[in-house]
């Protein structure tokens, strides 16, 4: 194998342990991010329970991926605000509430499409 290759795939491996480890970080400090991570959870247990079609298991993950990278892009700018304006700035605010917004339309959106999934399976059962 030429050394070309060999550095390639090197790359490719530690960028995967940097990604592993903003995932770890993000699952150890932000509390929001693991409540989403557990809801995710809860939806797929859901799902195999109530024996959802594949086009719904495919709108359930990618609704769950949605919010939880938003969640991931959220903490990241809240950092990076922090950092950039360690003192109060209206602006920095503003920028981590319409990082914070971004989530909310999300969950919101993921909370409504569950409904339309899981609502009708429900009501057939009681």
């Amino acid at each position: 194998m030429s050394s070309d290759l060999k550095g390639h795939k090197k790359k490719k491996s530690i960028g995967f342990r940097f990604a592993w480890n903003g995932i770890k970080e993000v699952w150890s400090s932000e509390r929001n991010f693991r409540i989403h991570l557990i809801a995710g959870v809860l939806c797929i247990a859901a799902g195999a329970s109530l024996r959802v079609s594949t086009v719904e298991w495919a709108l359930l993950i990618i609704m769950i991926a949605i919010v939880i990278t938003l969640e991931m892009i959220n903490s990241s700018i809240e950092r990076v605000m922090d950092y950039l304006a360690p003192q109060y700035h209206p602006l920095a605010g503003l920028v981590k509430d319409i990082a914070a917004g971004a989530v909310l339309i999300a969950s919101i959106a993921s909370l409504i499409v569950a409904a339309f999934i899981f609502v009708p399976r429900l009501i057939t059962l009681f």
